[in-house]
């Protein structure tokens, strides 16, 4: 928008206007006011109803009234299904997998790929986005589910099938699906409060730093499963730390034959996920190294008998059949309102980005509220099933469009995939060694660890956007998961303020033959013209930085001269580089013109600060303040005449 106007002002030299104050334009604009509506009329315009607006309300709740009905099966219907089935095979070994990070028993992670999926089908709008278990809300889910007293929790409410576990284990369950209903609930009074910008919170460099931080702490926590060795866990700040440490003091009990089964699993995985991306071009779908290697390791073991002969932890008992729902025990609702909160920001954030990211692919538009609410649904409903909280996951999201999916279709075709499994053939994995599990989350987390190649590119970028991402992954693993993110987040917006606080101040010649202003320290032939000064500001003039900015004008000013002009802004003295720059010319200044035009905020404090009386210049200001408005969103264009002996 700025270019087109600077190019519209070089078009030629328009003739010369009179200066308007903001009265005689709000006369010639005819000014219509800006006059919102109260609270009580906002309510009943939302509240209005008619048969049209019914209508669109509710094909904007349920997404899948308006597509299905359209669906056409010639041109979709193989696509979704070869997509379905693939993502439904992978979710089998990701879903028990990132069970372990939950703390849960394996089958609880196969429930979480199948009831929220269904959910996600009827209410989400990204057609390529494959919801279920992921990495990072499963690690978080462990640390609450770890640090929570389990003796607080009353299971009396679970379900038969959770029933046959220990009561340690019944406990982390119900702390499991208590948070995730609780991240739910949480997620669906943003979405009904159009609070869908929650995730613009998440930079890109917070978000990277805080997933390879989560990626170490997941690294940490497999690290008992891979070697076999038993280590108690720790909770609360440096968490992490701790259970590293006293792995490594127990390194001398690991377990041989446990040892032996992670290498093997890793070493096979690693070699197959290569093969893949070298055959990427020829291979109709990727293999599913990952459940061959399950089915593998499996027959391996019971032909074996590593858990008696070779001391190997098991899966154990996966019951068949299907979760009944009941409300997950809401007692400790208090303790778990901050990290549900923080999976509800997280899960939606990764959801949102990646469905944007595929809308702009594929062409066609996500509503991110709509996508909060399907997600606060999913969670919710996936809490009454005993299920823990669930996302976006990348790596099956890019299977499921890379396969041939065009709509949701392929994620309920998945869900029937998991249902199979849990009807039917459960009970053939009883035998699988936990290493394995603990294998495929360490390998698919290789591209999260690459993520520290970032520190190379923001160093020469952007070392603020440097500062976050460190301060990000220092902060998530001393801290913990939750508290990390928050710190995180709070550091960002600090930075924000940070930025402000370092204004780029600058003055404006005219380029000649032209009606185009730039400053004139980057452009050679920029020149002032004789007897005006045009100072310029280009950050938010705001409480924080009005005296800031007041203070730098009123020393240059003082100074009595305004030639060679530096671009940099103030430093401690109140000159700074920019006004040290100006001590070596001499020009005497009759009009000095304030351009407000890059601002974007004035707040009350800064009107009256720019009001104050400039009695340190010893001159009458005199304010011909005009305001132009070329969108509803644009700041005003301040103009101050200062007439100086």
């Amino acid at each position: 928008m700025e270019s087109i106007s600077h190019q519209a002002s070089c078009s030629g030299r328009q003739e010369d206007l009179p200066v308007q104050d903001e009265a005689q334009l709000d006369v010639l604009g005819r000014w219509a006011g800006n006059r919102p509506l109260s609270v009580w009329g906002r309510a009943r315009a939302a509240c209005r109803c008619s048969g049209p607006r019914l209508k669109r309300v509710v094909l904007r709740c349920v997404p899948v009234l308006s597509w299905l009905p359209r669906y056409s099966f010639r041109d979709y219907a193989l696509g979704d299904l070869v997509s379905g089935i693939s993502v439904g095979i992978i979710n089998v070994p990701q879903g028990m997998a990132n069970a372990l990070l939950a703390s849960v028993p394996p089958v609880f992670g196969l429930y979480s790929s199948f009831y929220p999926v269904l959910v996600y089908c009827f209410f989400g709008t990204s057609r390529h986005v494959s919801v279920g278990t992921f990495a990072i809300l499963a690690i978080m889910v462990g640390t609450v589910t770890g640090d929570v007293m389990l003796d607080a929790v009353l299971p009396g409410n679970m379900t038969n099938a959770a029933m046959q576990w220990p009561s340690q284990q019944m406990g982390r369950v119900s702390v499991a699906a208590s948070v995730t209903f609780l991240s739910g609930l949480i997620q669906v009074a943003l979405g009904a409060l159009r609070g869908g910008v929650v995730s613009r919170w998440l930079s890109e460099p917070l978000v990277r730093g805080y997933t390879t931080a989560a990626a170490i702490y997941v690294t940490i926590y497999q690290l008992r499963f891979l070697t076999g060795i038993t280590a108690d866990r720790h909770s609360g700040v440096f968490a992490a730390m701790k259970t590293f440490f006293d792995i490594l003091s127990h390194l001398p009990e690991a377990s041989v034959g446990t040892l032996v089964v992670s290498a093997v699993s890793m070493t096979m995985l690693t070699g197959g996920k290569l093969l893949n991306r070298c055959l990427c071009t020829r291979l109709p779908v990727p293999v599913p190294w990952e459940l061959l290697m399950i089915v593998l390791v499996t027959a391996v073991s019971v032909h074996m008998d590593l858990s008696a002969q070779y001391n190997v932890e098991i899966v154990g008992d996966i019951p068949s059949g299907l979760s009944a729902p009941c409300l997950p025990p809401l007692s400790l609702a208090l303790r778990l309102l901050v990290p549900a909160f923080a999976m509800a920001v997280v899960g939606f954030g990764f959801t949102a980005s990646f469905a944007k990211m595929f809308a702009l692919k594929h062409d066609y538009s996500v509503d991110s509220n709509q996508e909060l609410l399907a997600l606060g649904l999913s969670n919710a409903v996936g809490g009454l099933f005993q299920c823990f909280a669930v996302s976006c996951s990348m790596s099956r999201s890019l299977v499921q469009e890379s396969t041939g999916g065009k709509t949701q279709v392929a994620g309920a075709v998945s869900a029937l995939v998991i249902l199979v499994i849990l009807l039917k053939v459960g009970e053939l994995f009883q035998q699988l060694p936990k290493a394995v599990l603990a294998s495929v989350i360490v390998v698919n987390l290789w591209g999260m660890f690459r993520q520290v190649s970032d520190l190379v590119s923001l160093w020469k970028t952007d070392r603020m956007d440097l500062l976050v991402w460190v301060v990000t992954l220092i902060c998530t693993l001393l801290l913990n998961l939750d508290l990390g993110l928050a710190a995180s987040i709070a550091f960002a917006l600090l930075t924000v303020i940070f930025r402000t606080q370092r204004s780029h101040y600058s003055f404006l010649g005219q380029i000649p033959g032209t009606d185009c202003y730039r400053d004139v320290h980057c452009y050679a032939e920029a020149k002032e013209i004789p007897g005006i000064t045009i100072f310029r500001s280009s950050s938010p003039l705001y409480f924080a930085n009005a005296e800031l900015y007041y203070s730098t004008l009123t020393a240059q000013a003082k100074l009595g001269v305004f030639g060679k002009h530096g671009c940099a802004a103030p430093g401690g003295d109140g000159l700074g580089s920019t006004g040290r720059a100006l001590q070596g010319a001499a020009l005497s200044t009759h009009c000095l013109i304030l351009d407000l035009s890059p601002v974007s905020i004035v707040d009350s404090a800064t009107v009256k600060t720019l009001r104050r009386p400039c009695l340190s210049l010893n001159s009458s200001l005199t304010d011909s303040c005009r305001k132009s408005f070329p969108s509803p969103a644009s700041s005003p264009r301040c103009t101050t005449q200062c007439d100086t002996a």
